[in-house]
């Protein structure tokens, strides 16, 4: 990484107008709900942070991570859920089946638990081709296969026509955290190091160019697979050395590493000229005034790692499958707190906020 450079008086001021600002506990006061409070940037992080957590109050809560982690007979036990309301229910590269599965395994993985099982609720609109949820269900059930898991129970409802987009889909899942794992967002500190585990923003801008919203022509594939190879890799390889595991899907990649800086107390420096980003995401995205760092992944994982275990974790990831082309992106610091700073290829720095708004609705 760089070295240190010391901010200007005036940058500092500034620096320290926001560090005091994120410093705060949000508080949910907006009048009514909007697209943006599902787009996983700073108003779902109201949303949850501000209403949720506290009204439903208790220590694995408290931790905001992709699962909560809860005791059953002495076992640590990790659940997990979400919601996939994606469109158009196929796209390039995956499907909402896919994501389903996928998305829920991965929160698992990502708390260090091992995927076992799963839920499914179906909501089905009136009218839907029953073509497609016959490949939906086909789909779901190979996807389970391939990433270890079993759907084991589940629900079904239909709604009026006109009050879906023809399949929403909900997935809950269980697992049992590893032995190695003893993973948390509170748990960085300076000096570790931060790791990527491939290219991004793919999923986000295959959904996008697929909606055929835009009149543009890319060759771009959703990310969408399972992560725990990755994952497994990560805890067999760094063990204790291993801080933190999070899948960036909604937000992107800035909003996984602002929550993380803001729950461990903790700067971040990101150079911009290591995350990779393929040129036909990266096109689009200057085309669409998009930042690649808040586009959705649905196959990409950041980890924080000790400086000590930072080599061996990064050789484990790129030989693991989904970690390819793993690289290390930045460092944890220790000033302004709670903030990540960006350093573009010219060695200019800013701030790399989280997603305000919501450029890309239904994406998972």
């Amino acid at each position: 990484m760089t070295d240190v450079v010391a901010p200007s008086g005036r940058e500092e001021k500034i620096l320290g107008i926001i560090e005091t600002a994120r410093g705060k506990r949000p508080k949910f006061r907006d009048p009514c709900i909007t697209m943006a409070h599902g787009a996983g940037g700073k108003a779902t992080g109201t949303l949850i942070e501000g209403l949720l957590v506290p009204a439903f109050a208790n220590a694995a809560l408290d931790e905001l991570g992709d699962a909560g982690i809860v005791s059953v007979a002495g076992t640590d036990v990790a659940l997990s859920t979400d919601t996939y309301v994606v469109k158009p229910l196929i796209f390039p590269g995956g499907s909402i089946g896919e994501l389903a599965v996928n998305g829920t395994a991965n929160d698992l993985a990502c708390a260090g638990a091992r995927p076992l099982a799963l839920t499914l609720g179906l909501i089905l609109e009136e009218g839907l081709d029953s073509a497609v949820v016959r490949e939906q269900v086909a789909v779901m059930a190979a996807t389970a296969t391939a990433a270890g898991v079993s759907i084991v129970t589940g629900d079904t409802k239909v709604v009026e026509r006109g009050s879906a987009d023809g399949m929403y889909l909900n997935t809950a899942g269980i697992g049992v955290r590893d032995p190695r794992a003893r993973l948390s967002p509170s748990a960085l500190r300076p000096g570790d190091q931060l790791l990527l585990s491939g290219a991004i923003g793919a999923h986000g801008m295959a959904i996008m160019l697929a909606r055929g919203e835009f009149e543009l022509m890319a060759e771009i594939e959703s990310d969408t697979r399972c992560l725990w190879p990755a994952v497994d890799a990560l805890l067999d390889a760094a063990g204790a050395h291993l801080r933190c595991i999070r899948d960036a899907t909604r937000g992107g990649v800035a909003s996984v590493l602002n929550e993380l800086a803001r729950a461990s107390g903790v700067a971040m420096l990101v150079e911009e000229a290591r995350v990779p980003v393929d040129p036909a995401v990266g096109g689009a995205a200057e085309i669409l005034g998009l930042d690649p760092m808040q586009i959705a992944n649905e196959g990409v994982l950041v980890a924080a790692v000790a400086p000590e275990g930072a080599e061996r974790a990064l050789a484990a990831l790129r030989a693991a499958k989904a970690g390819e082309r793993a690289v290390l992106i930045g460092e944890c610091r220790t000033e302004p707190t709670g903030m990540v700073l960006v350093e573009s290829g010219f060695g200019g720095r800013r701030v790399m906020d989280q997603l305000v708004g919501d450029p890309l609705p239904r994406i998972c």
